[in-house]
């Protein structure tokens, strides 16, 4: 009997249209890199990224037609401010600062409250890409001056010239988790299918998935502008679900094969069977990522649109030019090309079934409960601490301290608390160098010293036009910490009110890197119901549509929050408590980047579906086809645990490789990922779904009759069972 599905339908016109499958795939891949690389990607306007009142600064200043600029500071220091080497030093960075053409403004020397220490801040003229290029010269200058006078130090820091050091080491950091994740794939991939060529076609798929995408995002970003690393992200997802995709096909055709089948035959019952789980699957990932449209950020909707696009088009490949290639390979026997003598042997012995997850599978059906018990047990253990989660954006304190630009800004923040990091009060009026409005800022600058939880160095700037006047005072704190929002809550709530904010008419913004933070955290807490009711909503429809059972979607949300909750708790326990971080070469910060939860809850809830889908359309496979509850959940998880559990290693492998980087916000990204995938595939997938499923029996396939009205997308049954 003829499977009817779309999957079946797609993979067995790509098998009997090889060729056209293929070249259609190689030309998409290269029209969308070409067009990408010649259109170019509209990055998201950096005024336009923020949320809530420090975004409604960040625009005024733009439309008031303000210089762009970007500040830099020089520190020097010596035994005091008043030795004649500092003095010496600081005439001779001022006067080299003023004949380099983009700086626009030296300011006056400032001297610490310790008398060691003198500040001299500038500004590079330019967008922060161009202050980039400009920041070579200010650089070469300072690093002159620290030569001819050897007694002091002298050292630069800013927005520019840290980006420009923190940028190289994350370009090296980059090529490092690119190297160890292809080589830790390759091996893992090998060892899973246990032949070169086998091995190499996830690879092909994923990697070419990922360079469509990345060409697709220039053309995208003109409709909708894009975060400028939108396309790291869309690498890393990329990889990882492309990869998986393939692996879930091409192991399913290598098992029919060993069952005898012919090479066309073979690929019509994967492109049934796993190329319907890989199309559920792919639709709910990109359900799953959907939700970060509901983020209330251009970033995060950003994000969300570079990584549905990428599953997409990983989907796509999968179903369209995958089977042409498996097609073509198993037809002149080469997909086993390269065997791996022991692995082959144990493949073919094993028939499909790994013998590890075997015995364990074993073990937990014929004790469901106990099962359930003690892996439910650890799993909320390990969601306990994500109780007492603190929120803290890691800012330069989360970036290695062997970094010479990090010890810069330590330098820096130890002579000068806050002094790199304003909160600046942008004021609208008619003209704001009118006397009330002149009167005003005055009064705004004695307050906020007053309060003792704002200092120098201080500024005022007005637009061109006179309408807006920006007033920077410098907070508390590194900026990011409790210290820093304690001062932006009194100039908000105690200084503003009383002073710029009685001006009549007038229009009135904090903003600055303390602002955007705090702003930002309020936005994704504000959101964060919508995002999840969304992402569950639509999987459990998703779900109850493909299985045909109220009963699968609720454990399988189930058992993904319990998953993404156990992660929240590693982040937790390492980022927040410390734990580790020796291991993973990082000091806490004392909490969690204050996106990272809801960025982690979409991604991890989209993958884990990738396994659920997988497992239970093998599981619903066998039911069909005539076998007990029971047996087909015993047959359905050990003939898919070893392919889950490669495709899981291959993620922890993608994912953890960013553990080991420099920047702690890609150390939890990438630790969250890698445990929460690492749980999954091992506490849920191999230990409380099959208990579950075991202790519901055919409770599983439960559908009220009032829903039997939904439309049926399983595949046909074959005509005769699968013995259990």
């Amino acid at each position: 009997m003829q499977p009817r599905n779309l999957a079946a339908r797609v993979g067995r016109w790509s098998a009997q249209h090889r060729r056209t499958a293929v070249i259609g795939w190689i030309l998409f891949v290269v029209l969308a890199v070409v067009i990408g690389g010649k259109i170019g990607q509209n990055d998201l306007d950096k005024s336009a990224s923020g949320s809530g009142e420090s975004k409604r600064g960040d625009m005024i200043v733009k439309a008031a037609g303000f210089p762009d600029q970007t500040g830099e500071q020089v520190l020097v220091q010596g035994r005091s401010v008043d030795d004649p080497a500092v003095r010496t030093a600081v005439r001779d960075v001022a006067s080299r600062l003023t004949r380099i053409d983009g700086i626009t403004k030296v300011e006056r020397p400032l001297a610490s409250k310790d008398g060691r220490s003198v500040l001299v801040s500038f500004k590079l003229r330019g967008t922060d890409q161009e202050a980039e290029k400009l920041v070579d010269q200010p650089l070469a200058a300072v690093a002159a001056v620290q030569k001819a006078h050897p007694d002091v130090r002298v050292e630069q820091f800013g927005d520019a010239s840290a980006a420009k050091e923190i940028a190289a080491q994350d370009a090296k950091d980059g090529r490092q988790a690119q190297l160890i994740s292809t080589v830790l794939m390759l091996v893992i991939l090998l060892v899973a299918f246990g032949a070169v060529v086998a091995a190499g076609l996830p690879l092909v798929l994923g990697a070419s998935a990922v360079a469509g995408t990345v060409g697709l995002l220039g053309p995208v970003s003109h409709l909708y502008a894009l975060p400028a690393d939108v396309a790291e992200l869309v690498v890393i997802i990329g990889l990882a679900v492309g990869v998986d995709y393939a692996m879930f096909y091409s192991r399913r055709v290598m098992e029919e094969r060993d069952r005898g089948h012919s090479a066309e035959a073979a690929v019509e019952i994967a492109a049934g069977t796993s190329g319907r789980a890989v199309l559920v699957s792919g639709m709910t990932v990109m359900t799953a990522m959907a939700g970060l449209l509901f983020a209330g950020n251009p970033i995060f909707v950003g994000f969300g649109i570079g990584t549905m696009l990428v599953v997409g088009v990983a989907m796509l490949g999968s179903l369209t030019v995958l089977p042409a290639m498996l097609a073509f390979l198993s037809r002149k026997n080469w997909l086993e090309k390269g065997r791996v003598p022991f692995i082959t042997k144990r493949r073919h012995a094993s028939k499909g079934e790994s013998r590890v997850w075997g015995a364990i599978l074993t073990r937990v059906l014929k004790r469901p409960v106990a099962s359930t018990v003690v892996a439910g047990g650890l799993l909320v253990a390990l969601c306990v601490p994500a109780l007492g989660i603190q929120f803290k954006n890691p800012g330069y304190d989360g970036y290695s301290r062997s970094q010479p630009v990090i010890q810069t800004y330590d330098r820096l923040q130890a002579a000068f608390p806050g002094g790199a990091v304003p909160a600046t009060t942008v004021i609208k009026a008619d003209d704001v160098t009118a006397a009330p409005v002149r009167a005003a800022i005055r009064e705004l600058h004695d307050r906020a010293l007053a309060t003792g939880q704002l200092s120098e160095a201080s500024s005022v700037e007005i637009s061109p036009d006179k309408t807006v006047a920006v007033v920077s005072l410098s907070v508390k704190g590194s900026g990011t910490d409790a210290a820093s929002e304690r001062s932006l809550e009194v100039l908000r709530s105690r200084v503003v009110p009383v002073t710029v904010g009685r001006l009549a008419g007038a229009e009135v913004a904090v903003n600055g890197v303390t602002a955007g933070s705090k702003d930002f955290i309020d936005a994704m807490t504000a959101h964060a119901p919508l995002l999840f009711l969304f992402v569950l909503s639509l999987a459990f429809i998703l779900l109850l549509v493909t299985f045909r059972s109220i009963v699968v979607p609720i454990k399988a949300i189930v058992l993904n929050l319990l998953s993404v909750g156990a992660a929240y708790g590693v982040l937790v326990l390492v980022f927040q408590d410390g734990l580790g971080e020796k291991l993973l070469d990082f000091q806490s910060v004392g909490g969690v980047a204050p996106w990272i939860p809801l960025f982690l809850f979409v991604i991890l809830f989209g993958l884990s579906m990738d396994y659920h889908v997988f497992i239970l359309s093998r599981v619903r496979e066998a039911v069909n086809r005539g076998m007990s509850n029971d047996d087909a959940v015993a047959h359905g998880l050990k003939s898919t645990a070893g392919v889950v559990s490669s495709a899981a290693l291959v993620m922890v492998a993608v994912f953890g490789s960013f553990a080991l980087g420099s920047d702690q916000l890609a150390k939890q990204i990438g630790v969250g990922l890698a445990a929460a995938i690492l749980i999954d595939a091992t506490i849920i997938r191999a230990i409380l779904l099959p208990a579950t499923m075991k202790l519901l029996g055919e409770r599983n396939w439960y559908l009220p009759e009032r829903l039997g009205w939904l439309p049926r997308l399983e595949h046909e049954p074959q005509a005769a069972p699968v013995a259990a």
